[in-house]
């Protein structure tokens, strides 16, 4: 029996064909590599967060950890170091990362601006004032008192944002949204200033708040905020197959059967819970909402699902890794996780935007 005729690699045949196969394993790879990627992140955030509860100002050895978590009887100091402060603000720390990364891929995805994030366009903004006004009226100076009043300042700074920067025929034009984010960011953040200069020794609960901290934040609050988040991922994580169609276009995207208000209700819905939540845990943290998307888009590429859930991992990622350092870099003392987080991300981001793949959206 004669063997199959195999066209040589030389002949435009053998090319055509080559290149079919290597098509075809791209398409293959790729999806692996997410899930690499999306495997090696979880992996990362478990060890991050076992490093959380071991390391602060007081040491904790390795056997009294596991005596810890298994139930064994341990020293109360070391109990309360553990259980009662480090595990909550891991905890907080996870679910702040989560909820602004994803918000940040969720803003750069619908307004097609590789720059958006919570920050940019008013939202932390609209929190800080909104708590700002909490101090003035109602006199609360706890972060439990502030939570529902960042949130609200949240929904409202990002109604007032989408209608100023919206064109009134249900289309989002990018630069007058962040425009609009700008303006009104600086309004609120001149009332604040001049609230604080009007009565230092109140607003100083303010300062600490808009540093960014996780110190101190009880388990409680995080649980206070935490359905509301989970609600707002399950909203945003199935978007991105509608965000993919609304990059075509939305002309073509409404012609392949996309609702173009339903997804940008939804997603701004749910940026504004996401944003908000997690500035009512932790206050205004910069950079994660803005480099978290773009480290993602690294590795997924343009396609938003992908974006969406790496986003969702590599969040809680840096956040830990962030408040692990705010408690290393000024041992025994600590530094607020919102400066820290800065300092991580600037230079990261800007490693990532000299590639080009990274802006794509």
């Amino acid at each position: 029996m004669n063997a199959p005729s195999v066209p040589p690699a030389s002949s435009p045949r053998g090319s055509a064909r080559r290149g079919r196969i290597q098509r075809r394993a791209g398409q293959n790879s790729a999806p692996r590599r997410h899930w690499l990627a999306l495997g090696a992140g979880l992996a990362l955030v478990m060890v991050l967060a076992l490093v959380s509860v071991a390391v602060g100002s007081r040491a904790v050895p390795p056997s009294t950890l596991w005596e810890i978590f298994s139930g064994g009887s341990v020293p109360s100091p070391d109990h309360h170091a553990v259980m009662g402060l480090r595990l909550p603000r891991t905890v907080a720390a996870a679910v702040v990362g989560a909820a602004l990364a994803v918000a940040g891929a969720l803003m750069q995805s619908l307004t097609r601006n590789p720059l958006a994030e919570p920050g940019l366009l008013g939202v932390s903004a609209g929190s800080a004032f909104a708590v700002a006004m909490a101090i003035a009226v109602f006199g609360i100076t706890s972060a439990a008192g502030y939570i529902w009043f960042a949130l609200f300042g949240a929904l409202v700074a990002t109604v007032a944002v989408a209608l100023i920067g919206g064109t009134g025929t249900g289309r989002i034009d990018p630069i007058r949204l962040v425009l609009a984010g700008v303006a009104l960011s600086a309004v609120l953040s001149g009332i604040i200033g001049a609230l604080r200069l009007s009565d230092p020794q109140t607003f100083n609960a303010l300062q600490v708040w808009e540093a960014g901290m996780l110190a101190g934040r009880d388990l409680e609050i995080t649980l206070t905020v935490l359905p509301l988040i989970l609600l707002a991922l399950l909203v945003a994580l199935p978007l991105g197959k509608s965000l993919n169609t609304l990059a075509m276009g939305d002309e073509l995207a409404a012609s392949l059967g996309v609702s173009l208000v339903r997804t940008r209700v939804l997603a701004i819905l749910a940026i504004t819970v996401l944003a908000g939540g997690a500035a009512a845990i932790a206050g205004p943290i910069a950079f994660i909402g803005l480099m978290v998307p773009h480290a993602a888009r690294w590795i997924a590429g343009a396609d938003q699902r992908w974006v969406l859930r790496l986003s969702l991992v590599f969040g809680p990622m840096l956040m830990i890794f962030a408040d692990v350092l705010a408690r290393l870099l000024v041992w025994p003392g600590e530094m607020p996780v919102g400066l820290v987080s800065a300092l991580v991300g600037a230079p990261v981001l800007v490693m990532l935007i000299r590639r080009r793949k990274a802006l794509r959206l």
